[in-house]
């Protein structure tokens, strides 16, 4: 019985999204699905959940939660990983509430800037431990990557974990839909070309019957930039830059030197930052998670749609040969030539029996390829902390952090970074 295991099952409703989109596949039908997760209650709840999804699907999938994280990986074909160490409490509120006390402040912090830092630092070593079992007893599976920071992680698990890894995040399918949504345009037959890094890939090409439709994106992006709206930072950058990025406003607006100034707080109000996004959403969720687990856990006629997640639209690729084209992260092969090669770049890939098959870009315009590589910079300073426990590569990699540099002095950076790693403590590997 081929097996396709999650890590960090215990997220239950995108447990929900990724497996209840497996259950509805028939290529996938008679796989073994195995769920780990160090919370064993959610584990329990993430069970429940699926076996009732099971039902009401008439899947011949089996369901099957383990408490060894080997023995659940044991002959996977597909390993799904959703994990985040250090959770909301204790970690993501330290990434923030320690750098406010420097007045930086963000809004995500969950893929460049201090935050991202700290989330890689913490969560590289538990990827180094995943694919240590992955090599022992799964080492031909495809790792399929949600967890965030997706271009850090994603690389760490191919360049050094010896794992076949491709990240995926929901953004770039996002993209197109939203930007047409949002300014009252027909998406219908558009074709779109997108290229770059995770949560800065770059909106190429929008064309519809041979016609270049950016002209009319840009008209109408100008005329709504008049009154307040939710994605205003990306139609700022778009406008001044001249093309749209895949990831929301509240995102990029931490990506850069250009919005979250304490010199400039107008910028905040005017171009609607949520500063804190992050931890709100957590509490939200935490808050309504009992109200949601009744509905996901005890509900015997629980249904599900196919979402638009990759995961499961990959493994039928695989399994029937069909192909099927994805936005994934992959290591920089040549793929984008003015990028560093040994980056994680978001390109479009092609699908089939024999696997994640990256295309080629060529170089991206002047000017974006320059905004990657602010942000490409504190990734691999990120990753050359974490591989060599070296801490001034820690401080290296907030100096050249696009925001955090704009904010903070050298000295008030590294003082932060110490003070982010002594209140991580043992979340944290020891550095010298």
């Amino acid at each position: 019985m081929s097996k396709i295991t999650f890590l960090g099952a215990g997220s239950t409703v995108f447990a929900k999204n990724v497996l209840g989109d497996v259950l509805q596949t028939p290529a996938l039908q008679g796989f073994e699905i195995a769920l780990f997760d160090i919370d064993h209650e959610r584990l329990a709840d993430s069970e429940s959940m699926l076996l009732n999804l099971k039902r009401t699907a008439g899947s011949s999938c089996e369901i099957k939660a383990y408490k060894d994280r080997k023995q659940a990986l044991r002959g996977a074909k597909y390993v799904v990983n959703a994990i985040q160490v250090g959770g909301y409490d204790p970690c993501t509120i330290t990434d923030f509430e320690i750098p406010k006390k420097y007045g930086l402040r963000q809004t995500i912090a969950d893929t460049i800037g201090i935050g991202g830092i700290f989330r890689n630092l913490r969560t590289i070593p538990v990827m180094l431990d995943f694919a240590a079992d992955i090599r022992e007893v799964c080492p031909d599976a495809l790792f399929l990557n949600y967890t965030n920071p997706m271009a850090v992680l994603t690389n760490v698990m191919n360049t050094y974990g010896g794992v076949n890894t491709v990240g995926l995040c929901h953004s770039v399918q996002d993209c197109v839909p939203r930007l047409f949504r949002d300014l009252g345009i027909d998406n219908a037959g558009v074709k779109a070309k997108i290229a770059g890094i995770n949560h800065m890939a770059w909106l190429l090409e929008v064309t519809k019957d041979g016609q270049d439709l950016y002209p009319e994106i840009k008209r109408r992006a100008a005329e709504k930039q008049k009154e307040s709206h939710g994605d205003m930072v990306r139609y700022e950058m778009m406008l001044k830059f001249g093309y749209y990025n895949t990831e929301s406003s509240e995102h990029t607006a931490e990506y850069h030197p250009y919005f979250i100034k304490r010199n400039y707080p107008e910028l905040i109000e005017k171009l609607n930052i949520p500063l804190d996004e992050y931890p709100r959403r957590c509490v939200n969720q935490i808050d309504s998670w009992q109200k949601m687990r009744s509905e996901l856990v005890h509900n015997v006629d629980l249904s599900h749609e196919r979402s638009h997640e990759y995961a499961s639209y990959i493994m039928e690729a695989i399994e029937t040969d069909v192909p099927f084209k994805i936005g994934g992260n992959v290591m920089n092969t040549g793929l984008i030539t003015n990028l560093p090669r040994e980056a994680c770049v978001e390109v479009a890939c092609l699908v089939d029996r024999n696997g994640v098959t990256p295309t080629y870009v060529g170089d991206l315009p002047p000017q974006l390829a320059a905004l990657n590589r602010t942000n490409i910079n504190t990734q691999l300073l990120t990753i050359e902390a974490a591989m060599t426990g070296k801490k001034d590569h820690i401080y290296h990699a907030a100096m050249l952090d696009p925001h955090t540099a704009a904010e903070l002095s050298l000295d008030d950076i590294v003082s932060l970074c110490d003070d982010l790693i002594a209140a991580h403590g043992s979340w944290l590997p020891e550095f010298k």
